[in-house]
């Protein structure tokens, strides 16, 4: 008989990643499709199913359980429950309506805190009790075990929310929470970007002015990562500011979780090589930490482009244990 396994979905504003995961963490049948900001819940609820089938007709057996990661607050037997500016799942009973069109148990939680799930079950965090996952893209999302504990509030996010410190009050960029200058709008992939953008469009001289005049949105993190390669005095700048905030950013979160290592992921993390070694110097001398000298790792996730899956597949095979101890 085909060996046993569970589907993870990660829903972002741009693309839903899929993939089966075994028991040994195996990743089988890995699919990206678009989601959009604007796809209606339906569509997504569709697609998820018709990926399950698919899924399910390769591998020669249904699920065990299924596992999906939102951005936001997730209650893990309903979906998002709160998620402005994002996706139009808020308030739609997601996790009910696939269970029903599946016939497959489904469980539900926040991206970030799926991602730390995916790094104690598969990655860095195996045999570590203290450990934060950041994941730098559209924005940036964060997890965090504490002694060896995964915890959930009643508000369904705690230890999601790192990025939403106030990290510059003066700053002109307002993030989804009303405030300003949080690090979820300084330090994501994105902020690179739109750094960027801000100089081209006051017209400062650029190997990417053509680039931005004739389609803005060209103008990306990797393309701002390029720049930087080939010496783009723009580029450099905006990456070295950025690099600033990221390094103030992980030193706050080094003081409100003390965690062993942090562990970064996502799209940003891709272009590690020009930015961690001063992120982690600059860690070195600006946390407060005990004994005295001491400080706070950072490394890189090894689990890949698909990490916020195997999180969801983490989580659907708590699910599936559970349905297993009860029957």
């Amino acid at each position: 008989m085909p060996e046993e396994y569970v589907i993870g979905f990660d829903v972002g504003g741009t693309r839903i990643k899929s993939g089966a995961v075994s028991a040994s963490g195996s990743l089988l049948e890995p699919g990206v499709q678009p989601s959009g900001f604007g796809l209606p819940p339906e569509d997504i609820l569709q697609a998820m199913t018709d990926e399950t089938d698919r899924i399910a007709q390769a591998l020669g057996r249904r699920p065990a359980a299924i596992g999906l990661g939102f951005p936001g607050a997730v209650d893990p037997e309903f979906g998002s429950v709160l998620l402005p500016g994002k996706l139009q799942v808020e308030g739609f009973p997601i996790v009910p309506r696939l269970a029903q069109a599946t016939g497959v148990p489904v469980i539900a939680d926040n991206d970030g805190r799926l991602c730390i799930l995916a790094e104690a079950r598969y990655g860095l965090a195996q045999g570590r009790k203290w450990v934060v996952a950041i994941t730098l893209g559209t924005g940036v999302g964060s997890g965090v075990m504490l002694d060896g504990k995964v915890l959930r509030d009643p508000h369904l996010m705690f230890g999601t929310q790192a990025s939403h410190i106030i990290q510059d009050a003066h700053s002109d960029r307002r993030c989804i929470t009303r405030g300003m200058g949080t690090a979820n709008i300084l330090c994501a992939a994105a902020s690179l970007a739109m750094m960027a953008r801000d100089g081209l469009q006051r017209g400062l001289p650029s190997a990417l002015n053509d680039v931005y005049f004739e389609n803005p949105h060209a103008v990306d993190f990797a393309a701002v990562i390029r720049g930087a390669e080939e010496r783009d005095a723009l580029c450099l700048d905006v990456l070295d500011r950025w690099t600033t905030a990221l390094g103030w950013f992980l030193v706050s979160v080094a003081h409100m979780y003390a965690p062993e290592i942090i562990i970064l992921g996502g799209g940003g993390a891709n272009a590690a090589e020009h930015f961690l070694d001063r992120v982690q110097a600059h860690i070195d001398e600006h946390v407060f930490r005990y004994p005295r000298g001491s400080s706070v790792p950072v490394a890189l996730s090894e689990l890949g482009n698909h990490a916020g899956v195997l999180g969801a597949a983490a989580l659907a095979w708590e699910r599936a244990q559970r349905g297993a101890a009860d029957a």
